[in-house]
């Protein structure tokens, strides 16, 4: 019995050792990790903290960079666009004699040319903007009449080709982003650069400031019932720029309204509105196919053999149901490769 109890003891005694033995080593190896996590994070804090300082000193940086290129960014970096720039709207309000009153219209014109050498590179992020002169003549309200109705036309930074405009670096990165996004969308359609038989350096496919939108015909009612409703219709002039004495133009059109169709003519000079409104036999327009077009929601086209008094007249209904009826009008003056 002694005997027995001596050797349960013995066995009792070995396994705690044994056991003891194997907490040793885990405690050991649980030292060893620990070390050579302290080791590893010894080598890599300077790699953090010197990290931590790049990122630290790096938004500051950037920051100070996108606020300066915003307000400055035109003296800075300059402009990636080699031809010059005009944008500008027309707001136009229908008085009560109108039967789209009280409906109003506005013209979103962008027009790119070939600029003009006697504007000593005007810029209009450079100009004083105290000194409004030259563009305050062109932009008051004024009070219009076509066959004897009424309207106010009101134009927006519209100065007669008198100035110059070339985007800076940031506005034309959003600006392509916004063109492409439209090619995307269906609201413009992709060019392969080619739209006159001439060839030119007209690249749509890296120009944010051309439009092309598709030819769409407008389904709402036919040519006879069009034909009727310009009689009582609206007509708006766009004026081209150039400085040469016979040029070519691709142009753009769209109206945002799918119910009702615009005519759209380039004409030799504004003079041709009051002959057409006076449905006078001396209305003259270009009469070349890609001139003019009839009942469209959306057309492009290319007129050559341009005047420099030459314009583009859009003639639209008095049928308009939209509290703004908004029309995107795209034109580039091409520049013949020689």
């Amino acid at each position: 019995m002694y005997a027995n109890c001596q050797l349960a003891l013995s066995y009792t005694h070995e396994k705690f050792l044994s056991h003891q033995s194997c907490l040793d080593v885990t405690n050991l190896s649980v030292r060893t990790a620990k070390s050579a996590a302290v080791v590893v994070d010894i080598w890599t804090s300077p790699i953090k903290y010197v990290r931590r300082t790049v990122v630290y000193c790096l938004i500051p940086v950037v920051l100070f960079i996108l606020v300066i290129n915003a307000f400055f960014g035109h003296l800075i970096f300059g402009s990636l666009y080699d031809q010059t720039i005009n944008k500008y709207s027309i707001y136009v309000h229908l008085n009560p004699e109108w039967e789209s009153y009280p409906g109003n219209i506005l013209f979103e014109v962008t027009n790119v040319w070939s600029g003009n050498p006697d504007s000593d590179g005007l810029d209009v992020y450079v100009a004083d903007p105290h000194n409004i002169s030259d563009l305050t003549s062109y932009n008051e309200n004024q009070l219009q009449h076509q066959r004897a109705k009424s309207y106010v036309e009101l134009k927006h930074e519209f100065s007669d080709c008198k100035t110059d405009w070339r985007p800076m670096l940031y506005r034309y990165v959003v600006d392509d982003i916004r063109d492409r996004l439209e090619v995307l969308r269906g609201i413009q359609v992709a060019d392969t650069g080619d739209w006159g038989d001439e060839p030119t350096d007209t690249n749509k496919g890296s120009d944010p400031y051309v439009s092309i939108f598709p030819d769409v015909h407008n389904n709402s009612y036919d040519a006879d019932e069009q034909i009727r409703l310009l009689e009582q219709g609206y007509v708006q002039f766009i004026p081209i720029c150039t400085v040469a004495q016979d040029t070519a133009y691709d142009y753009s059109v769209m109206i945002n309204d799918r119910t009702v169709g615009f005519d759209v003519y380039f004409v030799p000079s504004a003079d041709q509105v009051a002959a057409y409104l006076e449905n006078d036999s001396s209305f003259e327009y270009y009469s070349q196919p890609g001139c003019f077009a009839h009942n469209r929601n959306s057309f492009t086209g290319t007129c050559k053999d341009l005047g420099p008094d030459s314009g583009l007249m859009v003639v639209l209904p008095d049928k308009l149901d939209l509290s703004l009826t908004k029309i995107r009008i795209s034109l580039l003056e091409q520049m013949q490769l020689t």
